[in-house]
């Protein structure tokens, strides 16, 4: 099991450098970031980032449920981003809560596209391109935010959002 770094680690606000090679050691990596993911809860995480371990690769993989694949992606670009919906199944409220592992016990709100066309590559090494909607853009935007050093904190406090911190069970505004 992997540790998962918290903030204020500098790796969290570093961007991120391409994975060179796929290789047995890459492959190892995305298995222990799979179980360190599925192995959250209270809150369950959704997404890791290469940053959110300790190291500052293009790498991230997500798990949008318990039941979902895990997608892996490798040095990844967002090739394009869509805000107005194509179909009911991509509606997304614009502002949704996010959490994040590495900063535990505080929410904010922040408007994401709703569809984002991502190009990647898997662990075969194989390049895809593949568009991501409704929660699984938000969860690929989030973590692409990772790879370049930054934390949904500052996407809420850049759009004037309020953040919000768990205490026994319930969420508080906070003051700053």
């Amino acid at each position: 099991m992997l540790k998962i770094v918290l903030v204020p680690h500098k790796v969290l606000t570093s961007p991120t450098r391409p994975v060179k090679k796929i290789d047995e050691k890459i492959r190892r990596l995305v298995y222990d970031m799979e179980e360190t993911l599925i192995s959250q809860v209270e809150p369950q995480g959704v997404g890791l980032a290469a940053t959110q371990i300790g190291l500052g690769l293009s790498l991230f993989i997500m798990k949008p449920s318990p039941k979902s694949e895990t997608e892996v992606c490798i040095n990844p670009k967002i090739l394009k981003v869509e805000s107005k919906p194509h179909h009911k199944d991509d509606m997304v409220e614009d502002k949704k809560l996010e959490g994040c592992l590495s900063i535990p016990r505080i929410w904010g709100p922040v408007s994401r596209a709703r569809r984002v066309l991502l190009r990647y590559q898997d662990l075969t090494g194989a390049t895809i391109e593949k568009w991501f909607t409704g929660f699984k853009a938000t969860i690929v935007q989030h973590e692409m935010d990772h790879l370049s050093g930054i934390l949904f904190t500052q996407r809420s406090l850049e759009q004037k959002t309020p953040l919000y911190e768990e205490k026994d069970g319930e969420l508080e505004k906070m003051k700053y």
